[in-house]
């Protein structure tokens, strides 16, 4: 247990259900937080630690000692935050529904050292926990190009395509597959994602060879979601992505 917050919890007189309500999430989440290792979004962590009248380190040390790269915590917090998400991926399963063994497969084929392949493992894991474990998790429509399920070990991609199929059942996530005969189509100069957060405006992420990119500019975020239109009308229906990525017609 988180016992620093626990007794700064009981100090105050509060609750789970009563710091909750002071913070804004809903009981459960507070109820997770004690748990060691759960660290709240950062506004979350902010205004908790006001109330309860202590240092947000006091409370959750480990959020200073993140185990992700610093210009990638802006999106993962927006994205912890995010009411809905719109993810194309052209090349790759997205990261929130990768298996552990694929993302360490992929991490490893990368320009990542071999040394800090293992981090980011558990960053990632820990980005879908934070994404899909929480109390309203939000709405999250992924678009796939049929290579991205084609590129990898027959026996990586058995359990990685079971895994989406088992992802793509629950009912906020929906994931759709480009196919080859849908030939060229727009988007296909990289992956991005669009973050819906509640009272506030779309921002965008967008992935590189180097680093990441987070995108705010009003703008910007409209032609992203023009992309986006785009390449989700090219898309099969979710019945029918969840069909193909079953019969898997290129394993036989």
């Amino acid at each position: 247990m988180n016992e620093t917050l626990r007794v700064a919890m009981t100090e105050r007189g509060l609750s789970c259900e009563a710091l909750a309500e002071k913070v804004g999430v809903d009981p459960k989440t507070v109820n997770r937080w004690l748990s060691p290792g759960r660290i709240p979004h950062g506004r979350h962590r902010s205004a908790a630690a006001k109330i309860l009248g202590r240092e947000i380190l006091d409370l959750w040390p480990d959020a200073g000692r993140r185990r992700d790269v610093p210009w990638f915590r802006p999106w993962r917090e927006a994205e912890e935050a995010a009411a809905s998400l719109r993810w194309f991926e052209p090349s790759v399963i997205p990261g929130l529904l990768q298996t552990e063994a694929y993302a360490r497969a992929v991490l490893a084929s990368g320009p990542i050292a071999a040394e800090d392949v293992e981090r980011f493992v558990k960053v990632r894991l820990e980005r879908q926990r934070a994404v899909f474990d929480r109390p309203r998790p939000p709405l999250a429509v992924f678009v796939v190009d049929e290579a991205a399920l084609r590129r990898g070990a027959p026996e990586l991609m058995h359990e990685q395509l079971d895994h989406l199929v088992e992802m793509a059942s629950r009912p906020n996530i929906f994931v759709h597959v480009i196919p080859f005969s849908a030939g060229l189509y727009p988007g296909q100069a990289g992956p991005f994602v669009i973050g819906g957060v509640e009272g506030s405006r779309d921002v965008s992420y967008l992935d590189n060879q180097l680093a990441g990119q987070l995108v705010t500019d009003p703008k910007e975020v409209a032609e992203l979601v023009r992309v986006w239109d785009a390449v989700r009308g090219h898309a099969l229906p979710r019945d029918l992505s969840i069909e193909l990525m079953r019969a898997r017609p290129w394993t036989k």
